[in-house]
């Protein structure tokens, strides 16, 4: 089944059978201290051109976070998440996926979202549950669920699919469809758990097969720490693709990263005639070109540069 996520002039279809989903996820304070200190000083302007940068870049959902340091989050992040949500909407159509940790953000972050949001997100440990599950029962809003509880994030494929099973049964309890439950099965660094990227495509498929759940990632954490992160990246999300992953939150600036997921909906059957990678090659195709030209040129010198040296 498909999940359905909408703004008031787009819908955006998630599933297995569909064109695969870039949430983008550079509306987060996290780790960026120059927005972080803009959106505190009530500066959102960083907010647009990244909203703007991203959708152009072909981000079909935006994440919007707004947890900025603070003594008083649930103070401060509920203003500020507002602010995003209505700065991000009157430059652009696309759904929104409201990521906070902090409940009431979530919830104003759900009040000022116009359309059929994502709730971004909800855990297996059992204070989250019973403060996130009725909100997004209330306002009948997908959820990403993350496959962790109380003991943490296990290593264990098996457990974490445990984990995602229970929060489908208690979303259930809830009214509840599956179909409006994003597994995130969580990317690990394959850098520090070299069976991140193989246990991550077991869990997706059992999901897949036994929950009927789409599923979601947050697809840059699995090259943290490590070279060369774009080509990791990208070769991860071709084989999530492949494994049945329908989206994830990741950077759709990354050209590495657009080419592989146009290529893979290409080869999993889910782009129309190619009409995508078509469209995408085309746009590509005149820096493809330079970059021949380029590699041309460098050959032409070392040859020449070898023949002096002779």
């Amino acid at each position: 089944m498909d999940t359905v996520v909408q703004s008031p002039t787009q819908t955006v279809l998630i599933g297995p059978n569909q064109p695969f989903v870039i949430i983008g996820e550079r509306i987060n304070p996290t780790g960026r201290k120059k927005l972080a200190a803009e959106m505190q000083a009530g500066d959102f302007s960083r907010v647009i051109s990244d909203a703007l940068a991203q959708v152009a870049a072909g981000a079909h959902i935006l994440d919007i976070n707004a947890g900025v340091p603070s003594a008083e989050p649930q103070k401060i992040e509920p203003e500020l998440m507002v602010r995003a949500v209505q700065e991000v909407q009157a430059v652009t159509d696309v759904p929104l996926c409201i990521d906070s940790s902090v409940v009431p953000a979530l919830i104003a972050g759900l009040k000022a979202a116009k359309g059929r949001p994502i709730v971004n997100s909800v855990t297996g440990e059992e204070d989250r549950l019973e403060s996130i599950l009725p909100v997004v029962a209330e306002y009948n809003v997908p959820v990403i669920a993350i496959s962790n509880d109380e003991s943490g994030i296990s290593y264990d494929p098996k457990v974490r699919f445990a984990v995602a099973k229970r929060i489908v049964r208690r979303a259930e309890s809830y009214g509840i469809k599956p179909e409006d439950i994003l597994i995130d099965p969580l990317a690990m660094p394959i850098g520090a758990v070299n069976s991140a990227g193989r246990d991550l495509f077991i869990i997706v498929r059992m999901i897949r097969e036994e929950l009927g759940c789409n599923t979601v990632c947050g697809a840059s954490n699995i090259s943290f720490g490590m070279p060369n992160r774009d080509l990791l990246n990208a070769t991860f999300v071709a084989m999530a693709i492949a494994a049945g992953m329908t989206c994830a939150i990741t950077n759709p600036i990354e050209k590495e990263i657009r080419a592989a997921v146009y290529a893979a909906d290409v080869l999993m059957g889910n782009d129309e005639s190619a009409m995508r990678y078509l469209s995408a090659m085309r746009q590509l195709a005149p820096n493809i070109e330079n970059n021949h030209a380029q590699d041309r040129r460098a050959q032409r010198e070392a040859r020449r540069a070898a023949r002096r040296e002779r």
